[in-house]
């Protein structure tokens, strides 16, 4: 019954889904997340390319970001120290509160990438084929499943929202996936996994295609 159970959680997209409760006050928020706009943006929307944009993000999986960059299981060096005096409840406020806001598109560019022929393609079309159904030939899988075709994510499920983030933010996140410099995906390492098999060509295709998409 277990591994009926299991496979049918995995059929649905949620079996990787952390264990967490989201509870958040965005109201009681919206006060204690002043220090965060500087780097992250009003209402959490970043115009720093490397800072990535909070707003609109799910709140359980915002919640599981910034609890686990408190207690440094997710090393993120700008963020040494600044969440070190808020409560959990404070830290389930702060995320109930950038939920709340409405992000904004950040957009794809028209440019072209080399993929390991040596050949020049269009990284709109690069990028669309990726997070739509992978690359079957070197165990790539598409993005949709967790992420949903418009890049929404699965708030409930705790998978983020990333259509309309900063391309090179994503970019980042993919090449330390691969790489191993982030590992807070779970023991199933379903981010990492993904990324193992991806050319910086489909890296970079795909990021710049998840910016536009909303």
């Amino acid at each position: 019954m277990k591994t009926l159970i299991r496979a049918l959680l995995l059929s649905l997209g949620v079996a990787q889904a952390p264990v967490l409760l989201a509870a958040g006050d965005a109201k009681a928020g919206e006060t204690l997340v002043v220090t965060c706009l500087a780097c992250h943006g009003p209402a959490g929307n970043s115009a720093a390319p490397n800072f990535p944009k909070l707003a609109g993000q799910g709140e359980k999986y915002l919640l599981k970001q910034i609890k686990e960059i408190k207690a440094g299981v997710r090393a993120v060096p700008e963020m040494t120290g600044i969440l070190v005096s808020f409560s959990d409840a404070d830290l389930a406020n702060m995320a109930a509160y950038f939920a709340s806001q409405s992000m904004q598109l950040s957009g794809s560019k028209e440019m072209t990438v080399q993929v390991n022929s040596g050949e020049k393609v269009d990284a709109l079309k690069l990028g669309a084929k990726v997070f739509r159904a992978g690359n079957a030939a070197s165990g790539v899988p598409a993005c949709t499943g967790c992420h949903s075709p418009k890049g929404l994510g699965n708030a409930p499920a705790g998978y983020p929202h990333l259509g309309g983030q900063h391309a090179a933010y994503i970019e980042k996140q993919l090449k330390d996936w691969r790489a191993g410099n982030r590992t807070n995906d779970g023991d199933s390492k379903p981010m990492r996994q993904a990324a193992q098999f991806m050319s910086d060509a489909e890296i970079t295709a795909v990021a710049n295609f998840i910016a536009g998409l909303n």
